[in-house]
């Protein structure tokens, strides 16, 4: 009866084909990212805490790209490579802080960084998503010089500036770092804090990409979204399926018991009348 039901094994195989879109986030760490002018649930936020968490969204709404990140103060350094494994490059941002090379902000160096590591001819897309709250102070790269190679090596570029224009926390600085207090906090103080627009509209413009302003969380979430839609791709996917029937193997137990039956009723299960 049960080999009468054909009973089978089965395992399926789903394969997926990545986009084809290579993705740099290049993120601003310098120290004014420390300013609070943004929140998180309704609570006060530091800029760097606000881009950490709008960027993992960003990540896990694109499981088929290929995405790295690159953050940047004095100098810019590698979090991650692109990569397909998402779950390891959200641990590494998670790791992204204030602090960790010397202070300033290398725009130019930045994203001249960046295209080298997108400058992969077998991908049909490249990305680089720039996002930075100050002028360009450090580094050996001019941010112009920077946006002609993106345009040349036809990088989409898009720019995000964070940050408003008037009175926020503002970390106290001293020539050792923020300064803290005897229990290692950040002492803030209410202060002006001004955001150039014009530098970084004009570096869109000259690598032929976008410029977007973001004043708090909200607008930041949708930056991204707008980003997420401009580049979409089609996935290929392809899912495989594999059985194997088990009848042959039911019906040779059940014959091997009914002659075993057979056998046994004749020899040690006998019965007299």
């Amino acid at each position: 009866m049960v080999a009468l039901a054909r009973p089978q094994l089965g395992k399926s195989l789903t394969q997926i084909e990545a986009s084809g879109i290579d993705i740099i986030l290049a993120l601003d760490v310098s120290g004014s990212m420390l300013t609070k002018d943004f929140t998180i649930g309704g609570q006060e936020a530091t800029r760097v805490d606000a881009i950490r968490e709008v960027t993992q969204k960003f990540i896990e709404g694109r499981p088929n790209d290929r995405i790295g990140i690159i953050a940047f103060a004095g100098r810019p350094y590698v979090v991650s490579p692109m990569t397909l494994d998402h779950d390891w490059l959200l641990q590494n941002l998670d790791r992204v802080r204030i602090g960790l090379v010397e202070d300033g902000t290398a725009i130019g160096s930045a994203m001249a960084a960046s295209a080298n590591r997108l400058n992969d001819k077998r991908s049909k897309s490249h990305v680089l998503v720039l996002l930075t709250d100050g002028e360009n102070n450090s580094g050996k790269i001019p941010p112009n010089t920077a946006a002609e190679a993106i345009k040349a090596l036809k990088i989409h570029f898009y720019a995000i500036g964070a940050g408003i224009n008037g009175i926020a926390p503002t970390p106290i600085f001293t020539p050792k770092g923020p300064l803290t207090d005897a229990l290692g906090n950040i002492v803030y103080e209410n202060q002006p804090v001004h955001f150039n627009e014009a530098g970084l509209k004009e570096v869109a413009k000259i690598a032929d990409g976008k410029f977007f302003r973001a004043t708090d969380t909200k607008s930041l979430e949708q930056i991204y979204d707008d980003i997420d839609k401009l580049e979409k791709s089609t996935v290929s996917v392809k899912k495989y399926q594999q059985y194997r029937d088990l009848f042959p193997l039911c019906l040779m137990s059940g014959c091997g018991l009914l002659l075993a039956q057979i056998l046994l009723s004749q020899t040690i299960w006998k019965k007299l009348p």
